[in-house]
């Protein structure tokens, strides 16, 4: 009687090298592409935020007749000032104050002041990545 012997089929170490050094050039050359999507999608999100900000300001100056004093901030978007004379029909953000996507708090700047006297738009801001004011790139300051 004749046993049948199987070939045994396998990879050789070679064979995985090789896959292994293609994978790790292929990893390089779409990584750097990737993470600047990302970033850009970070940038965009806080464009939307500082928005609804905005818009939840002016949401605001509409029922009070002015926006929030530097003391009084953002959080008076979502807990009635001590000074309400009955005028805040708030809340005018579902939550939470929405920090940016680096997880810093956005940043509001109080309306100045033109030449005529007129209050001018108030400015929400983030300061991106480095969280500090300037910057270029992702650490550039992202404005409503």
């Amino acid at each position: 009687m004749r046993q049948k012997t199987e070939k045994l089929r396998g990879i050789s170490l070679l064979e995985m090298l090789i896959v292994l050094a293609i994978m790790g050039l292929l990893a390089t050359l779409v990584a750097p592409r990737l993470f600047s999507q990302l970033d850009k999608s970070k940038i965009t999100a806080a464009k939307a935020q500082a928005k609804a900000l905005r818009l939840a300001l002016d949401a605001y100056k509409l029922d009070t007749g002015r926006y929030p004093n530097e003391q009084e901030g953002l959080t008076v978007l979502v807990t009635a000032p001590a000074s309400d004379d009955g005028s805040w029909y708030g809340p005018y953000l579902d939550g939470d104050l929405p920090k940016d996507p680096w997880g810093n708090p956005m940043v509001y700047e109080v309306p100045k002041l033109d030449a005529r006297g007129r209050e001018l738009s108030p400015h929400v801001l983030s300061y991106g990545a480095d969280n500090a004011p300037g910057g270029t790139g992702n650490d550039a300051d992202i404005s409503s």
